[in-house]
C-alpha cells in the first residue's frame, strides 16, 4: 500500500521523476506475486493503480540503491538492522517507521497488518497510510527534491 500511495503523492507533487520508490519484503513470502486482493480492493477503490507492483524480498545487494528504508512496523525494523550490519556505518541507508512520518502522529508505531482481515481492516490500514505517506513525501521533498 505505502509504495503505491507514495507514488502517487510524489506524482501530485511533481516529484515522480526525481525520487524512485520501491517495495520489498524482508521475508521471501509471495515474492513475483501481486498485491494481496484485500490491498488491491481498498487501494483501487480509492483511485490508485496497483497493476505494476509485484513482490520482492530486500536483500543485502539490494540495500545499495535504496537513500531511505521505510519500515511499517518495528519487526521490519529489526530485520533491515540486521542486513545492514555487515555494511559500513557510511553506506548504511536511513532507517524508519512510515508511522514517524504521520502529521501530528505519534513516533515509533507500528501499520497495522491486515492480512487475512476483512475489508474494514484494509480500509483502516489505507487510512493510516495515506496519512502517513503525505508526511512521506513531505519530508522526501524537502531532502531529495531539490534539484541540485
Amino acid at each position: 500500500m505505502a509504495e503505491v500511495v507514495t507514488r502517487a503523492l510524489l506524482d501530485e507533487a511533481g516529484l515522480a521523476d526525481r525520487i524512485e520508490v520501491s517495495s520489498t519484503g524482508t521475508g521471501d513470502w509471495h515474492v513475483g506475486g501481486p498485491a494481496n486482493p484485500g490491498s488491491v480492493r481498498a487501494l483501487t477503490s480509492r483511485g490508485y493503480d496497483v497493476s505494476q507492483h509485484r513482490a520482492r524480498q530486500l536483500t543485502e545487494p539490494l540495500l545499495a540503491d535504496f537513500d531511505l528504508l521505510v519500515a511499517l512496523d518495528i519487526a521490519n525494523v529489526r530485520d533491515i538492522e540486521d542486513l545492514l550490519d555487515s555494511r559500513p556505518a557510511a553506506e548504511q541507508p536511513e532507517v524508519a517507521l512510515l508511522r514517524d512520518f504521520a502529521p501530528g502522529g505519534t513516533p515509533g508505531l507500528d501499520v497495522a497488518d491486515p492480512y487475512g482481515q476483512d475489508d474494514a481492516a484494509f480500509d483502516q490500514t489505507l487510512d493510516v497510510v495515506e496519512q502517513a505517506c503525505h508526511g512521506l513525501v513531505d519530508h522526501l521533498s524537502e531532502r531529495f527534491g531539490h534539484q541540485g
